[in-house]
């Protein structure tokens, strides 16, 4: 096993049919997923990725998009440090949704979720519903970061998981992000790093009693 720096938890949400399951494929097959079904409850993959000179291990929770499901999938978002947000540019109905599952999000998984918002099926542009235009003004009113994907050609598949990683990473470096918080998403990949780390805390005790 290869030393890590860090573990990251993800999610990829969404409605039903967005094709969740065929990027989560495609990012750590490098593959499409011919025969995708809807997925019941969870799935889950995991790929480890270089991002800025770190090594990162992305562990993906796939989640069901039906709303049959959606009591069991809720419980998967605690402790996640970055999603996925998918929606099918050829359905007006999976991007309306956005905004529910947005807020679940936020809620249950953390305020400070690191969310990449991907318009996917971008290979389907003849039948498209949503213009680019459109998502990204919505993903700018949310402070999201958007991409359009395809999961059938791979195009900005591995994209998307990087940004969410490197984001992530830069919170971690300016201390936006403490992986030391219970439920940050986030794990050491060894206890080393965790000493090299510890003099941060004490600075900013420093800067709590200083009332300026």
């Amino acid at each position: 096993d290869t030393h890590k720096d860090f573990l990251f938890k993800f999610l990829v949400i969404g409605s039903a049919g967005t094709g969740k399951s065929c990027l989560l494929h495609q990012f750590i097959e490098n593959k499409f997923k011919q025969d995708s079904n809807h997925t019941i409850g969870v799935e889950f993959g995991s790929r480890v990725v270089n991002v800025a000179g770190k090594t990162v291990k992305l562990q993906i929770w796939d989640t069901a998009g039906q709303e049959r499901f959606r009591s069991v999938t809720r419980s998967y978002y605690r402790g996640a440090a970055g999603a996925l947000l998918v929606y099918d540019i050829t359905s007006r109905e999976t991007y309306n949704a956005l905004t529910n599952w947005l807020t679940d999000a936020r809620t249950l998984a953390s305020p400070n979720i690191v969310i990449i918002l991907c318009g996917n099926k971008k290979d389907l542009d003849a039948d498209r519903e949503v213009t680019f235009l459109e998502a990204s003004r919505f993903a700018q009113e949310n402070e999201l970061i958007f991409l359009e994907t395809s999961a059938l050609t791979g195009e900005n598949v591995e994209e998307g998981f990087l940004k969410c990683a490197r984001i992530i990473l830069n919170k971690i470096d300016s201390g936006e992000l403490d992986p030391e918080r219970m439920g940050s998403g986030i794990q050491y990949g060894d206890a080393s790093l965790r000493q090299l780390r510890q003099p941060r805390g004490t600075t900013t005790q420093n800067k709590q009693q200083c009332n300026c």
